[in-house]
């Protein structure tokens, strides 16, 4: 108990005397852990996007002419060739125009003249939820292309390839914030404990000269290092909520953003979060005691 009293003391004191930089670390930890957490949760809500929107992802194949019973069993054959579906449905012109017409709603007297076969007959394919990069269903369109008596294929392809370059763009922005974040959070600990040794040099000697051990001056400094990761990831933490709330705040009804559920993130990915900034500070800490702690 008596080495833990001593242990905090030493650490408030190291505290009171290097305040700036202490601030200065502080901050920029706070500052990397919240960069790093806002594209991190924009990816992971985008991810969870694209799964719902993976879900509707269906393939609409067009038909020159309306398929019998044996084309359209030659037909699901030729598909299922290419790999497994989750389904095939045949949309005969009937039944693409009055798809058109209720979709029109209340100006679906436009059509009142219109002959009701104008519109081409079609294959839905909705393919396998594994059935989903980008390559893939590019693969998988351009093999339907070729399929006996094909007008064209198409799955939204513009938006579908947008979506996709989107989320790569955004992996690459996390993995860079996350390099900023290792790279700020060892090296301005680092910076800061080291800075608090140079300027102990002398004191910390006298201490070992009369008998104190080295966990007892070594700790002071891990510990540290451990407040700067925990309080710099929580109040980056706790930016990134603000953040959050203000823009749900602001930003809702009608419109995109209420398209889809976003969330925030759950406690055990905080907790993840707030676990690594530790790790990483302390092991600056460590990094800089190995260096220039002479004991």
């Amino acid at each position: 108990m008596n080495f833990w009293f001593a242990v905090l003391r030493q650490v408030g004191r190291n505290l009171r005397q290097t305040w700036a930089s202490q601030l200065m670390t502080l901050l920029t930890v706070s500052l990397s852990v919240l960069i790093f957490a806002f594209f991190y949760l924009i990816y992971t809500n985008m991810l969870n996007v694209g799964g719902k929107l993976g879900d509707d992802l269906r393939l609409i194949v067009y038909l020159n002419d309306e398929p019998g019973p044996e084309m359209q069993e030659q037909l699901r054959r030729k598909i299922t060739d290419f790999d497994q579906v989750q389904e095939i449905r045949f949309i005969s012109k009937a039944d693409a125009y009055e798809r058109f017409a209720n979709q029109l709603g209340d100006n679906k007297d436009v059509l009142k003249d219109m002959p009701t076969d104008f519109l081409p007959a079609s294959v839905e394919v909705v393919p396998l939820k594994t059935l989903r990069s980008l390559n893939q269903v590019k693969l998988f369109s351009e093999y339907l292309s070729k399929l006996p008596g094909t007008l064209k294929v198409q799955y939204g392809q513009d938006w579908v390839e947008r979506f996709f370059y989107f989320i790569r763009l955004l992996s690459i922005v996390v993995i860079l914030s996350g390099s900023l974040l290792i790279l700020t959070s060892i090296f301005m600990v680092a910076y800061t404990i080291r800075l608090t040794i140079m300027g102990r040099q002398a004191e910390l000697e006298l201490l070992k000269l009369v008998g104190a051990t080295n966990n007892y001056i070594r700790t002071p400094f891990m510990l540290e290092g451990l407040l700067q990761g925990f309080f710099g990831s929580s109040f980056g933490l706790v930016s990134l909520f603000t953040l959050y709330q203000w823009i749900k705040t602001h930003f809702s009804g009608p419109g995109i953003l209420n398209l889809f559920s976003f969330t925030f993130f759950t406690p055990h990915i905080l907790a993840v979060i707030i676990i690594i900034s530790i790790l990483l500070c302390t092991v600056g800490s460590y990094m800089s005691m190995q260096k220039f702690l002479r004991i």
